[in-house]
């Protein structure tokens, strides 16, 4: 994969037409791969076709759903059914139990929290440490910087500080995400790092959250979807009889 890559790409299915836009300005933009979330009942004929419309203004298309569940119990449920059909699993962590159980399950690759209010972002030292043992990544939207003003956006940048340093104490993966579902939110990766100045990450840091740890997610998950693969450091290598 290349360079930067934008997980989470927010292109409305729905409008065939606006979504190419995203697609082709995010290409234009200097990202080599983007996710876009998908619904849970998708057709491989729809995927395919995303993801032909992907790879013709030059992206690799990964697969994603974003999971909302209400409850620890609908978490696994989820996990169990979608796990082995697409590339990143993402959840969106609305009450402090579904953060807990999400930051703990291998089988989770992204969580993330709404808004900017503290009382609805649920990632503290416990939730830190549980996500360094399942290799989870704390993911945080950029376009949510974008469209909010003020005090909200003040309140956010606080939130991001805090979630930001406790990660880096704890060694969890951060991604950036554009979180984009419109054209006008997009930005180049350089303008999103930029930004990411603003909550006290290093360049080095903040350039790995756009490229380096998205992309090893991908390629990790890819491996494991592999028929060929058994376990982690165990591959079947199929070899041709003589």
């Amino acid at each position: 994969m290349t360079k930067y890559v934008d997980l989470h790409l927010c292109a409305p299915l729905n409008n065939v037409e606006k979504a190419k836009k995203m697609i082709a300005k995010s290409s234009e933009m200097g990202y080599g791969a983007v996710g876009i979330p998908l619904s849970s009942n998708v057709g491989s004929i729809d995927v395919e076709h995303l993801r032909k419309i992907c790879n013709d203004a030059g992206l690799d298309f990964v697969t994603r759903i974003d999971l909302t569940p209400r409850n620890p119990g609908e978490l696994l449920s989820s996990l169990r059914r979608f796990r082995r059909k697409f590339e990143v699993i993402s959840v969106k962590c609305n009450s402090k139990p579904v953060a807990r159980q999400a930051a703990k399950d291998h089988r989770v690759d992204l969580f993330s929290f709404s808004g900017a209010q503290p009382a609805n972002r649920f990632f503290d030292a416990a939730q830190a440490e549980l996500a360094s043992v399942s290799s989870a990544s704390l993911e945080i939207d950029m376009s949510l910087l974008l469209s909010l003003e003020g005090f909200l956006r003040i309140r956010l940048l606080s939130s991001l500080r805090r979630e930001t340093a406790l990660a880096k104490g704890f060694r969890v993966p951060v991604v950036f995400s554009s979180g984009a579902s419109d054209v006008s939110l997009l930005r180049r990766p350089r303008d999103y790092l930029a930004l990411a100045t603003l909550f006290d990450l290093g360049a080095s840091v903040a350039a790995k959250a756009f490229s380096e740890n998205p992309s090893s997610l991908v390629q990790r998950n890819r491996l494991k979807l592999s028929p060929d693969f058994v376990a982690p450091g165990l591959r079947v290598v199929r070899r041709r009889d003589p």
